[in-house]
């Protein structure tokens, strides 16, 4: 192989043939389920019903539940409502992540994409990290108070603070609790950097709220998106909204005045790394304003493994075993395979002028990448 020549496939491959399709209008066609009404962003109509002792799933012993609710709105789905001690969670510095703190106004998703790193942490509330993390949303209620008192505190040295890493923060169901509006008032008033990641067009919302921010602390919003295949996208993150609409809501970002980047992760094996699936995505997200884009190979750690291979054997079980072989040692793909997709997704970079923007930077981010470790914080969390 001679000097710049990509790294070719391993031979073993067998590509899966799948077209890259734009979605054209707001919202798929296909039926929606459970807490997947995505699209709109209208309010919220909420007719709750609070739980009693004798529902099913009723007050669960977390602590400071004040209530559990129901909602027709969002049919299979519990609110946990909780009265949260902290707000803003510390980052170990062993996980090179480019941020120090991060917040997370919610845990759990309506998104209930299959490949969600953070589904396992809703194991620690003695929930699972399959269908739990899709439809037991615990909701902070007091985050926004409970943040004002942390930021004024004299110790607080205004680091970078990261939202959207563990859940969603425009997730639909923001609509109705309206938390952000809160946190990003406290957060710049309190000349506290910040950045966003979302699939959620409910961002759009506080457009208003971000441009006054961005006049007095560095502000970055960040969309998620990794593929453009609708019928694709509602298989594997049926909750979402679709492709058409978060390449709208990179548009209003962008036109607004605001950088957008783009986080296209996961890149799914044999579903959305074939070159012109590659190119097609990277072509739309330059149209779209896209001012960066970050791609990378799925990571499976525990929890979502076990979630994402069950999806892929009830989907696409003919890939079953050469998911096993390609994430038979760890979380992470293997090393000629990372390296095979960045090649490719380099050329699509390159060839849709990506790599004449510099990239953005922050303080904890370290000067050069370094091979992920097992034992570290995933790569799909890393915003820019």
């Amino acid at each position: 192989m001679g000097p710049g020549q990509p790294a070719a496939r391993p031979s073993s491959w067998r590509p899966h043939r799948r077209d890259a399709r734009r979605g054209t209008g707001s919202c798929s066609s296909l039926a929606l389920d459970a807490g997947s009404k995505v699209c709109s962003n209208s309010p919220v109509r909420w007719e709750t019903r609070e739980l009693t002792g004798t529902d099913p799933g009723a007050l669960l012993p977390l602590a400071g539940l004040v209530r559990s609710t129901q909602t027709p709105e969002f049919a299979g789905v519990t609110f946990h409502e909780v009265l949260c001690k902290s707000a803003l969670n510390r980052v170990p510095a062993a996980s090179a992540m480019p941020f120090s703190w991060t917040i997370n106004p919610t845990r759990g998703c309506l998104h209930r994409c299959t490949y969600c790193f953070a589904r396992r942490t809703h194991e620690y509330l003695d929930l699972d990290a399959g269908r739990d993390f899709d439809t037991q949303i615990i909701v902070k209620t007091n985050v926004v108070d409970v943040l004002r008192t942390e930021l004024a505190r004299p110790s607080w040295a205004r680091e970078h603070v990261a939202l959207g890493t563990n859940s969603d923060p425009y997730m639909r169901a923001e609509g109705r609790y309206r938390l952000m509006p809160g946190i990003i008032t406290a957060l710049a008033e309190s000349g506290t950097p910040f950045s966003i990641l979302t699939k959620g067009p409910l961002l759009k919302r506080d457009l208003p709220l971000l441009l006054e921010a961005a006049r007095t602390v560095p502000v970055s919003v960040a969309v998620s998106l990794a593929l453009l295949d609708p019928d694709l996208q509602h298989r594997v993150e049926p909750g979402t909204p679709t492709p058409a609409a978060r390449l709208d809501l990179i548009r209003a970002v962008s036109a607004a005045g605001l950088e957008c980047s783009v986080l296209a992760m996961p890149i799914l094996p044999w579903l959305t790394d074939s070159e012109e699936q590659l190119d097609a995505l990277y072509s739309a997200l330059a149209d779209a304003g896209a001012a960066d884009v970050t791609t990378g190979a799925l990571h499976l750690r525990p929890g979502a493994r076990e979630w994402f291979l069950a999806w892929l054997d009830r989907e696409y079980p003919e890939l079953l075993p050469q998911y096993r072989r390609l994430y038979g040692r760890g979380s992470y793909a293997t090393a000629d395979y990372r390296a095979w997709l960045g090649e490719r997704s380099g050329r699509a970079r390159r060839r849709h002028g990506f790599d004449k923007r510099p990239p953005r930077r922050w303080a904890r981010q370290p000067a050069a990448p370094t091979p992920p470790a097992e034992a570290a914080e995933p790569a799909q969390l890393a915003l820019f």
